[in-house]
């Protein structure tokens, strides 16, 4: 697809993005949530990365399929929307079906279902904007979309903590143990969810392609296959700097809510102090979206203003490496807040600088196809992550969660040393200011 030559208004970059703000909050209510879900069903810590594995296996599997069939799709409702509602309305209902989890493996098959939803949802998203932006304006689109993004997980994050503090979550836990709060919580993600996706598919029309589609033929595997084999020299460099980007951030997720509840609260998962800390390291979760929420806001500015992409990426990574790696030293859980401020940057810029640089240096004809392969290398060390961390945090770190989030830390910083190989891509060379809003 030939994007549009003319720069959208931000009214209309907005409306694009909006959709991301529901796909966030779900993403968001997971990744805070489902650790202390699986330990309130009976899960130990060293547990946590195998039950973890349906979520970057999903991932794998799903997201380049989903790309290369959204390529070659073009319907009464376009050509990527029809999978942002498709994604949402089963999200919507695995939101539902999750705390209600009666058994882990139950808790782990929704999980699966959760992840592919959102995976279905999510990646036709990030080739929309390169669908609809000129490369000039890509960085400040996906700059918008982090903003989203940034919202929708700090909203979603501290909910459970929200809904207790203001005693709209009283009562018993479930027979499970899920407390009340976890529940009401992702009931109203699911309806958050399903709202934005609508949202964005309203307002933002497609324009239909140049050409004809091409259909997608039954050699798909065959051409897939091909297509990674020949990436672009940008997209193969990225992926070094993906992989540690985010193998740091899994460590973060699966271990940051124990870490924090056993660190800093000394409970048990069973204790009322455990869930207190669970709690709290939502409200830790949800401030580093904040901050990625108000750092987008200079992010677009700054990108509008010439700022390079690598400039913004290696010190977002940078920032996210000191965040995670003084979590381990605070003696105090109120300072850990402190730490978050530096994840937030850091989480602004890996939402939406790669996706620049990638979208500048790969066809337009296949933006959702390399958008879902551009997601191998980040659910490939989410995956060594799921299988290898469990035994380096039984064994190595004697069961504790704390060291395995500042390992994530380290893994940041090797990161933001393996972008000076990633070569600008012509419009950030080029075009000087990158913006072009209307």
């Amino acid at each position: 697809m030939t994007p549009q030559s003319r720069p959208l208004t931000l009214p209309a970059l907005w409306n694009m993005s909006f959709g991301f703000l529901g796909i966030q909050f779900g993403w968001g209510l997971q990744m805070a949530n489902m650790s202390a879900i699986y330990q309130y069903l009976g899960a130990s810590e060293s547990q946590l990365p195998i039950l973890w594995l349906a979520a970057p296996l999903t991932g794998l599997i799903v997201q380049p399929i989903i790309g290369h069939y959204s390529d070659r799709t073009w319907t009464r409702l376009g050509r990527r929307r029809p999978y942002f509602l498709a994604g949402a309305i089963l999200a919507s209902l695995a939101l539902v079906a999750m705390p209600n989890s009666s058994s882990l493996w139950m808790a782990a098959g929704l999980l699966w279902v959760l992840d592919a939803s959102v995976n279905v949802s999510m990646e036709p998203f990030r080739a929309f904007v390169g669908d609809l932006l000129p490369p000039a304006q890509r960085k400040v689109g996906y700059a918008m979309q982090s903003l989203m993004i940034g919202l929708g997980a700090s909203l979603s994050m501290a909910l459970p903590w929200l809904l207790t503090h203001f005693g709209l979550a009283s009562g018993p836990a479930s027979g499970s143990g899920i407390p009340r709060s976890i529940h009401l919580a992702f009931y109203v993600g699911s309806v958050v969810f399903i709202a934005c996706v609508l949202y964005t598919i309203v307002t933002t029309p497609e324009h239909p392609p140049e050409a004809e589609v091409a259909p997608a033929e039954h050699s798909a595997l065959r051409e897939i296959l091909a297509g990674i084999l020949h990436m672009p020299r940008t997209m193969r460099r990225l992926a070094f700097v993906q992989f540690f980007t985010w193998l740091g951030l899994f460590c973060m997720w699966l271990y940051f809510t124990p870490a924090v509840a056993t660190k800093f609260f000394g409970g048990e998962p069973s204790s009322a102090s455990y869930t207190q800390g669970v709690e709290w390291a939502g409200v830790c979760l949800s401030a580093y979206s904040i901050v990625a929420f108000a750092v987008s806001f200079a992010l677009v500015a700054l990108a509008q203003r010439g700022v390079g992409t690598h400039t913004l990426y290696r010190t977002g990574l940078v920032c996210g490496a000191a965040g995670l790696l003084s979590v381990g030293v605070w003696p105090d859980y109120h300072l850990v807040l402190v730490s978050m401020v530096g994840v937030g940057i850091g989480w602004a810029a890996i939402l939406s600088m790669p996706y620049s640089l990638l979208a500048n240096s790969i066809p337009a004809s296949r933006m959702g196809f390399y958008m879902g392969v551009f997601n191998f290398f980040i659910v490939l060390p989410q995956i060594l992550a799921a299988t290898v961390l469990g035994p380096v945090v039984k064994h190595l770190f004697s069961g504790r969660a704390l060291p395995a989030v500042v390992a994530g830390g380290a893994s940041l910083l090797v990161a933001a040393a393996a972008l000076s190989w990633v070569p600008r891509s012509p419009a950030e060379t080029q075009s000087g200011d990158g913006s072009g809003l209307a």
